[in-house]
């Protein structure tokens, strides 16, 4: 038998989060002060980045929540790219969860041997697909919290799945790219700050509905202009008005 949530978490208003601003009193964790100067730089930012990247979307190929599960796990220390040329033979031959939980990992294992740790993947798609059968009647769920409970899923996945799946901002998706841009933007300090730090203080400065956004084209500047190698060169007129650290080294394998 599940525990009844408390009163506050039922209400909107999670214990840990409640004093944080107005709409975002449901984070389970309390989120830095930000000044109004930084809200209103990090919206230009944001903005800035919506002019040059209008049609961002995830790059992940998926037609159903579960597939950009699955998507989101094989990517992990993996391109985009590179799982979109694996996925389509695996979607076809697992239609749907109940399809990989009848399975077993070795049987996913052929579809996916072109991708990077495949064999733990193999493991994390199995169990995540089986217990998707057996806790939530075959349907991805739709929570951070529930999406955290399958094997292979943290923050970063369980973002990408809320945000474009269900078009919920729970958080926001911190991938390498993100982890570079915050530090060339300014945004952070260091550039070896920790992820977990980050999603925090980039829900702190963003507007929410835009999180998932914010995310999308993060990761396209990054992927495509403002790269780690070579070292971005400031010549995009982003990187020419916001950057702050793009002239420095980023040499992200000693990070």
């Amino acid at each position: 038998m599940t525990k009844t949530k408390s009163a506050s978490v039922q209400k909107g208003v999670h214990p840990k989060g409640k004093d944080n601003p107005r709409g975002l009193r449901d984070i389970p964790f309390a989120l830095p002060e930000v000044s109004k100067e930084d809200r209103s730089h990090a919206l230009k930012i944001a903005n800035a980045l919506r002019k040059h990247y209008p049609d961002s979307k995830c790059e992940l190929d998926f037609s159903t929540p579960h597939e950009l599960l699955i998507a989101t796990i094989l990517s992990a220390q993996s391109t985009d790219a590179g799982v979109n040329k694996a996925t389509p033979g695996l979607f076809k031959a697992f239609p749907t969860p109940a399809d990989y939980a009848a399975s077993s990992p070795e049987g996913i294992e052929p579809y996916i041997k072109t991708i990077g740790l495949f064999r733990n993947k193999a493991k994390s798609i199995h169990a995540a697909m089986t217990r998707v059968c057996e806790v939530y009647d075959g349907e991805v769920p739709g929570t951070m919290e529930d999406l955290l409970t399958l094997r292979g899923v943290a923050r970063k996945t369980a973002n990408v799945v809320l945000g474009n799946a269900f078009g919920i901002n729970d958080g926001i998706t911190v991938d390498t790219h993100v982890q570079r841009l915050v530090w060339r933007f300014g945004i952070v300090d260091h550039p070896k700050l920790d992820t977990n730090k980050i999603e925090k203080l980039l829900m702190a400065l963003f507007p929410r509905p835009r999180w998932s956004e914010i995310g999308h084209t993060m990761v396209l500047h990054g992927r495509y202009n403002c790269t780690a190698r070579p070292n971005c060169t400031h010549d995009h007129p982003i990187c020419k008005k916001f950057g702050v650290n793009c002239d420095q080294p980023y040499n992200k394998s000693k990070l």
